[in-house]
């Protein structure tokens, strides 16, 4: 390829944004496995040795590992509901023509323009409301948490996989019904599988997203035994006021974000295609 100068001027601009997100990570896991000391000292030397108890005080003593389990919990509920729902409603939208039917369109894309910050105190009311009728999804619950989570990543699952049920072949679909298939089996055995490539990218999407939730925790989960991870992080740092055990914050960091990072480094190749295939859709 001939190198022109909007080519070589965007290059180094992915190298800077490249360097603003790995020096960071390179420094929080550095300080994972230093004293306090190194930590305010040079800020990249190498450790004298490497302190694997930063991760043990983090786990045990900073509850971590219970606040990480409830993440997943909370995660794999969310992001399982998030798919089922919002795969379902894109398909209908996409592929169904009826009165109404880009209204409801637009109303449900309309809600990734609403800041989630307007909405904490009427969605803090209506959860409690909720509570009231049905106690297990109430505040301070899982299922509270997962059914808001649901809620807003509907609109970005239904605008990311409505274009990729829009380019599916009409042919395929039609030669099921005509062989007898229902509208459920030409869903869920031939349409899933064809629109695979944009399912795994908005999972995926879904995954980190919901993972690094903590506006909505915060203000749904006062039960220190319900918290996530996010929560508990932030904790770490703000409980013992000016003596924070600042190895352990880092160590808790780095294991918030090694399992999103091995989970998008496994599945790189599948957002990738995923996002080429609904740009060309």
């Amino acid at each position: 390829m001939r190198r022109t100068p909007w080519s070589i001027l965007s290059h180094l601009a992915l190298a800077v944004w490249a360097l603003l997100v790995i020096i960071p990570l390179i420094w929080a896991f550095l300080a994972s496995v230093k004293s306090e000391d190194e930590i305010f000292g040079d800020a990249w030397s190498l450790p004298a040795t490497l302190r694997w108890d930063n991760f043990a005080r983090a786990w045990e003593q900073a509850q971590i590992g219970q606040y990480m389990l409830n993440s997943v919990i909370v995660v794999f509920f969310g992001v399982a509901g998030t798919m089922v729902l919002g795969a379902m409603a894109a398909y209908v939208l996409a592929r169904y023509p009826f009165r109404g039917n880009r209204a409801i369109y637009l109303l449900f894309v309309s809600g990734l323009a609403f800041p989630i910050y307007l909405a904490l105190t009427p969605l803090f009311f209506v959860v409690q409301n909720l509570g009231q009728w049905v106690p297990f999804i109430g505040l301070n619950t899982h299922a509270g948490l997962v059914l808001v989570y649901i809620a807003y990543s509907l609109p970005f699952t239904i605008f990311f996989l409505a274009a990729f049920f829009r380019g599916l072949p009409t042919a395929v679909a039609e030669a099921a019904m005509v062989d007898g298939a229902s509208h459920t089996r030409i869903f869920f055995q031939i349409m899933l599988p064809m629109a695979r490539p944009g399912l795994v990218s908005i999972t995926i999407f879904n995954v980190l997203g919901q993972w690094n939730q903590y506006q909505k925790p915060l203000v749904l989960l006062q039960d220190r035994d319900k918290w996530v991870l996010t929560q508990g992080i932030a904790d770490i740092s703000t409980a013992a006021g000016y003596d924070q055990d600042w190895s352990a914050l880092f160590a808790a960091l780095t294991l918030a974000i090694l399992p999103m990072l091995v989970i998008y480094t496994i599945f790189q190749r599948q957002i990738q295609s995923g996002l080429t295939a609904g740009a060309l859709k």
